[in-house]
């Protein structure tokens, strides 16, 4: 099988904090090993040779990525490569792929993989745009060109039940219909972040957590800086919370200036250590050993989390809000409704070594399918 796998790095000087190049840099070697004669068309190549690759020219903002697909290149890239099979990392790119193969007279199927969904919905059922879509109401028009990139998209894959659950609600009132086109295959873990939890010490009356995910005001990050007040104070815990993004460039700050309010406002919070991988996985490994728990987003309606799985492989119990794909995912005795019920579970974490060592396990023990061979052989399954 001849694939050919289009990504988009929406910030090539920072890859550790691009999940989609972290997904695609496991997943293509394990597609090799597979098999499959893969090629990357990306900004950037991943780490193994024997994946081809193809350079392109990244976006220069999120909405370039949905609304500019360059057609021109598309066709040209086709037309070299002759692929069986088309992965659309940006789903609403899809359309204009499906025009590209015509033009280049190739036949090729489209998988679609929905690594970000910009919506989601209430447990009562009401449609959000994601707000992070939504500068000057251009949510509503991200929103239809992400149904029209899965009507034109032979394969639709996701993350998890959740994700599978709201994808096909928003498809259909949109007027797409999925059919049996729609499957469900999780993103691999990082073989660099597996921990046996046979080699863990539970914490001895004081633990540290750890937050590893984007400061932007729309993951809930000042939920989270709330919270993060109330365990500092209330529990026998000190926070590590990961800056990912260091210096960003004046466009992106200009587009959304929330990380680095929040970051100011995190690094002055007694009990709170600001930290940062500099883009090192061994680095990031360390610090992640260095923790005894992590706590998932507040991202209203999350299908999935790679920072969440980062932590169980690493055989950190994480604690997170009962919202989204996280109550579908994480151990229900650490899913809480309120600041205090979190407070109550991360003290338990600190004290109660029987407790720690059991959620240690099942951290580690929820991830032991996600190996990029086992992930690689269903996602090949749901591209045939």
């Amino acid at each position: 099988m001849r694939l050919l796998y289009l990504l988009n790095v929406s910030n090539s000087s920072q890859l550790s904090a691009d999940s989609g190049y972290t997904f695609a840099d496991l997943l293509a070697p394990a597609l090799t090993d597979a098999g499959a004669e893969v090629t990357v068309a990306s900004p950037v190549p991943v780490g193994d040779t024997r994946v081809h690759f193809a350079p392109t020219t990244s976006p220069s903002t999120k909405y370039r990525a949905r609304f500019d697909p360059g057609m021109d290149a598309l066709v040209s890239l086709i037309r070299d490569r002759r692929p069986e099979v088309v992965v659309a990392n940006q789903i609403e790119a899809a359309p204009a792929i499906r025009a590209a193969l015509l033009e280049a007279g190739v036949d090729a199927l489209i998988a679609g993989y929905c690594h970000y969904l910009p919506f989601s919905f209430t447990d009562t059922g009401v449609l959000e745009l994601d707000p992070a879509m939504n500068d000057r109401g251009l949510g509503r028009s991200v929103l239809l060109a992400f149904a029209a990139g899965l009507g034109a998209c032979d394969r639709v894959l996701v993350h998890s039940s959740t994700a599978a659950s709201w994808t096909t609600a928003a498809a259909a009132r949109t007027g797409v219909d999925l059919g049996d086109k729609l499957h469900i295959v999780p993103a691999p873990r990082d073989v660099r972040l597996v921990r046996d939890p046979a080699d863990i010490t539970p914490p001895e009356g004081r633990a540290t957590g750890v937050y590893n995910h984007r400061l932007y005001a729309h993951y809930g990050t000042a939920r989270f800086t709330r919270l993060a007040r109330r365990l500092v104070a209330d529990a026998p815990v000190r926070l590590t919370v990961m800056d990912l993004f260091g210096t960003r460039s004046p466009e992106r700050i200009r587009l959304d200036p929330s990380p680095e309010r929040h970051l100011e406002e995190l690094a002055t919070t007694d009990g709170v250590t600001i930290a940062s991988d500099r883009g090192d996985r061994v680095r990031y490994r360390n610090l992640l050993a260095g923790a005894h728990f992590g706590i998932a987003p507040f991202r209203p309606g999350c299908p999935w989390s790679m920072s969440v799985i980062d932590c169980q492989a690493m055989g950190l119990p994480v604690i997170g809000p009962r919202t989204g794909w996280l109550a579908e995912h994480i151990d229900h005795e650490l899913l809480f409704d309120t600041d205090e019920q979190a407070v109550q579970i991360a003290a338990r974490l600190a004290t109660d070594a029987e407790f720690y060592l059991v959620h240690a396990k099942r951290a580690y023990a929820s991830t032991a399918d996600l190996t990029p061979a086992v992930v690689a052989a269903r996602y090949l399954e749901a591209i045939k």
